[in-house]
């Protein structure tokens, strides 16, 4: 029984030791398994080891995403990481939706400090949300620019999305309601097939996320939900606030990201990676180059 009780302990103080964030010369930086987290995480890393002493623990590609590394973050193994805030406020925190961006942004911010000790620095300036999109070419000669400029246009355009689109209320019942579309007709499409209906022209304007590298391979122009339908997903920086209090050199180096990133650029930038098979690290490291920050 005492070999058991002294195996245990061993155990439970190994486990203890491994998840936690003991070097406190080491952050420990999180992403979700997407393209675009792998490519702020190496932002994050390069402006942090270049401008301190301190060196960066990265954690990539984290299954499930925010529901594993927000505990990990309220605990303490995770020191920060890249997230958006309609995903805070309706996942983590399950708030009623908020339409306007900088409500939604100082809501988030608040309650996240309050309530997890978890401080949001400044948005990069680009907003992964849904979305729509048409062929640059078309959209052009019809002077498309908004959803507002779509529902126009739209008895004389077929639309296509994955079926549970049209089921949501959040996606197609909501938007006809929300812009009075009315397309000629619309085609349900397998999600993985949404860009070869389009690029064929079996379809006009599919449902999207916002900085798919996928738009910048197929020519698409993404449109401007000019009503605010769809929640908005600004990208931000979450960092656990004694990490800040114990290095608050943190909190500048960190804002340096902030409105640097359009949604073309982190849609370029995913694109190279995705598309282009470039490595995130370098790509990284070139946006930054670019924009003169190290």
């Amino acid at each position: 029984m005492k070999k058991i009780l002294v195996f245990l302990f061993i155990f439970f103080t190994s486990m203890t030791t491994l998840g936690c964030n003991n070097n406190q010369d080491t952050i420990v930086i999180a992403s979700k398994p997407m393209t675009e987290q792998y490519i702020i995480v190496e932002m994050l890393t390069i402006l942090i080891e270049d401008n301190t002493d301190l060196q960066v623990d990265q954690r990539l590609g984290i299954g499930g995403g925010t529901s594993n590394i927000h505990p990990g973050m309220v605990s303490g193994s995770i020191d920060m990481y890249p997230e958006y805030t309609g995903t805070g406020w309706l996942f983590v925190l399950e708030e009623d939706l908020i339409t306007d961006p900088d409500q939604l942004y100082q809501s988030v911010k608040s309650q996240y400090e309050t309530q997890f000790d978890i401080i949001w620095t400044d948005r990069y300036g680009f907003n992964n949300t849904y979305g729509l999109a048409m062929k640059e070419s078309l959209a052009e000669s019809l002077d498309i620019t908004t959803y507002s400029d779509l529902a126009n246009h739209s008895e004389d355009l077929v639309f296509g999305a994955e079926y549970d689109f049209y089921e949501r209320e959040d996606g197609y019942p909501g938007l006809v309601e929300t812009y009075g579309f009315d397309f000629q007709s619309t085609s349900e499409l397998d999600i993985g097939l949404k860009y070869q209906a389009i690029d064929s022209d079996s379809v006009d304007v599919i449902n999207i996320f916002s900085t798919d590298g996928r738009l910048e391979e197929f020519g698409l122009r993404v449109l401007e939900d000019d009503l605010n339908f769809f929640p908005s997903y600004q990208a931000a920086t979450l960092v656990r606030q004694d990490i800040l209090e114990t290095y608050p050199e943190l909190e500048d180096i960190i804002n340096m990201l902030a409105g640097q990133i359009s949604n073309q650029e982190m849609t370029q930038m995913n694109y190279l990676v995705d598309i282009e098979n470039e490595d995130p690290k370098d790509v990284a490291r070139n946006f930054l180059e670019e924009k003169g920050l190290i």
